[in-house]
């Protein structure tokens, strides 16, 4: 099971690089696929932002669950912006991008990171934090792949 999914993000992740990537992530349009960034961190779960909370940034439209959100980002977007661009960290440490969904996610060294899927996550989690030294060394390489 583990080869086949890794196959398969690997499939994934050759055909998302076979054109350059966009440096955030979008899903239906929206960083995080409309997820509060700064709920991970206030709230310790991801939460789905609201169109009232919108704001641009780095070339997308992220979305919030709270005023307060909003504006504690745009206060510190580096600090609750998820790391390369929202993409899969085990995806780019592997030197491709892939997608992620919002449930797969960690929180390292006051750093917001996602992966593909639960499971992705958890091979990546084997491998801290190696894995993040190679995913730094590849990033923002990888969107141009």
């Amino acid at each position: 099971m583990v080869k086949r999914l890794l196959l398969a993000l690997t499939f994934l992740g050759s055909s998302l690089s076979a054109c350059a990537a966009e440096p955030v992530y979008t899903k239906g349009g929206l960083a995080l696929g409309g997820y509060d960034p700064v709920a991970y961190f206030d709230l310790g779960k991801p939460a789905k932002g609201k169109a009232e909370f919108e704001t641009q940034w780095s070339g997308a439209r992220w979305r919030f669950e709270s005023a307060a959100h909003r504006e504690a980002f745009l206060a510190e977007p580096a600090k609750y912006a998820p790391q390369f661009g929202g993409y899969c960290a085990y995806g780019v440490a592997k030197g491709h991008t892939a997608k992620t969904e919002p449930a797969a996610w960690k929180i390292v060294n006051g750093k917001l990171y996602l992966n593909y899927d639960k499971e992705v996550q958890r091979l990546w989690e084997k491998e801290l934090p190696t894995v993040i030294g190679q995913a730094e060394a590849h990033w923002p390489g990888v969107l141009g792949k």
